[in-house]
């Protein structure tokens, strides 16, 4: 639009300049040897742009014959990059669909266009991994890694290749030496932190940590997380060996994360026993506030040495005041009031919970008052046998395996933080025997025990008395 209004613009003022000079006429005189030559000014226009338009249009073509080759080469390598992009795209397809042949084509045919062009690089070394060529795709990105401007892509085709063929230590070397080229680039400060977590390097995934912080990789919330699992980590390996420094850690990770019951159960163990018992109830009862959990109670029971019974029941107490009405409160209770035979505070406590399709852990600790209590063997063998049946009780659990103890990582993925706490998966389906087994011998009772307790108990057989009266029957059960 703009162009054609010039264009007529300059008709318009060509138009009016000619009827300039119509309207003023003159004469031009030419003396030239002995001729004279007098033209009317007005023709001496029209022939003036006549003249330069037969100018421009012999300079322009002989112009264009002689610029024909250098033009004709230009067109053609428009059509080659054209052809060469034209076979990208379409071999992107290809590969993008599974098609190895098709793929394998355009690669060859975009390398003869555009033999220069990263991406030509990078569809050879897809069509290469498609077609089970890892060789050539290694050594296409190890070319690629070698330049600036594609090393960031052939570190990452690398990784990946490394980590397809299972050489952890090279996919770890390549996701360090990306991270240092551009930690702003999420994908190797994430793979890195994986494989250090796997490898158990606490301090090194904390120190990837800190980079995804500084980068905003993730979010605060799952920042402050990762780093509390990673402290506590750190503290449950340096316990056995540096119980000072494992405590720092544990206590710098419940600050973090004030409801993880892991550093707060190891917190309060350490510092227990290193006789700071007000300062391990304190950390327990703050995270018994958010997560009330059975390592919790326990360890604020035990806080203070030399406790008798009725000392730390006196001390659950306080503790269950918290959350009076949950049910872990409700089996503390009762689990300590066992322990100072307290039997009707115990059966008090519990009481809510019977009416409630009672855990195997709850029906244990009915079978440890019926034998404390009354001596009753057959209550106990009653109460042990609804435990073989109830609802399991919760349990650390991560990718479908159950441990008696927090783990940082996964034994199945190594991924970090993957243990729950939380009610495992119905196991029905085991015989009878396998399934006495597998929940009363897991709620930590000696089975062999209990059934010698259990005969020596029993009216009747003349090789073994009654017990006494007086004498309570026990049941031992082992602390987990």
């Amino acid at each position: 639009m703009i162009r054609a209004l010039i264009y007529l613009l300059l008709l318009a003022a060509l138009a009016f300049g000619l009827a300039w000079f119509a309207d003023r006429p003159g004469e031009l005189s030419i003396n030239w040897l002995s001729y004279q030559i007098d033209v009317p000014l007005f023709w001496v226009a029209v022939a003036s742009i006549i003249g330069i338009g037969l100018m421009l249009f012999v300079f322009n073509f002989f112009g264009r014959v002689l610029s024909g080759p250098s033009r004709l080469r230009r067109h053609m390598k428009r059509r080659r990059i054209a052809r060469g992009y034209t076979a990208l795209r379409k071999g992107i397809f290809a590969v993008g669909a599974g098609d190895e042949a098709t793929a394998a084509r355009y690669a060859i045919e975009a390398r003869r266009a555009l033999p220069k062009e990263p991406l030509t690089e990078l569809l050879r070394a897809q069509s290469a991994q498609l077609s089970g060529d890892r060789r050539t795709a290694q050594r296409i990105f190890e070319a690629m890694a070698d330049h600036a401007e594609t090393r960031l892509l052939g570190l990452r085709g690398l990784f990946l290749e490394a980590s397809r063929e299972g050489q952890m230590e090279a996919a770890r070397q390549f996701a360090s030496r990306a991270m240092t080229l551009n930690p702003a680039l999420p994908w190797p400060v994430h793979a890195l932190f994986d494989m250090q977590c796997r490898s158990r390097n606490w301090q090194g995934a904390l120190e990837t940590l800190s980079v995804a912080r500084n980068n905003r990789h993730l979010d605060r919330r799952t920042l402050d997380r990762r780093r509390a699992v990673l402290l506590t980590a750190q503290a449950q390996d340096l316990e056995p060996t540096d119980a000072s420094r494992a405590a720092e850690l544990a206590m710098e990770a419940h600050r973090i994360a004030p409801d993880f019951v892991p550093a707060a159960v190891i917190a309060g163990r350490i510092m227990a026993g290193q006789g700071n018992a007000y300062k391990a109830a304190r950390v327990l009862a703050r995270t018994w506030q958010y997560t009330p959990h059975p390592d919790l109670a326990l360890g604020y029971a035990y806080a203070r040495p030399g406790d008798s019974p009725r000392d730390r029941l006196g001390r659950i107490k306080s503790l269950i005041v918290l959350t009076p009405d949950h049910p872990e409160a409700r089996v503390a209770l009762a689990s300590a009031a066992v322990d100072a035979r307290e039997w009707e505070e115990a059966r008090e406590a519990l009481q809510p919970l019977l009416a409630k399709n009672p855990t195997a852990r709850v029906c244990a600790l009915m079978a440890r008052i019926e034998g404390g209590e009354k001596r009753d063997a057959g209550r106990v063998r009653e109460w042990l046998a609804r435990a073989v049946r109830a609802p399991r009780d919760a349990a650390w659990i991560a990718d479908g395996v159950a441990s008696a103890e927090w783990q940082p990582i996964s034994p199945v993925t190594g991924a970090l933080d993957a243990f729950e706490w939380r009610v495992p998966p119905d196991q029905s389906k085991l015989g009878q025997s396998d399934a006495l087994f597998e929940e009363v011998s897991a709620l930590g009772i000696e089975l062999e025990a209990v059934a010698r307790k259990l005969s020596d108990a029993s009216p009747g057989r003349g090789d073994a008395p009654a017990s006494t009266p007086g004498e309570p029957l026990t049941i031992t059960v082992t602390a987990e």
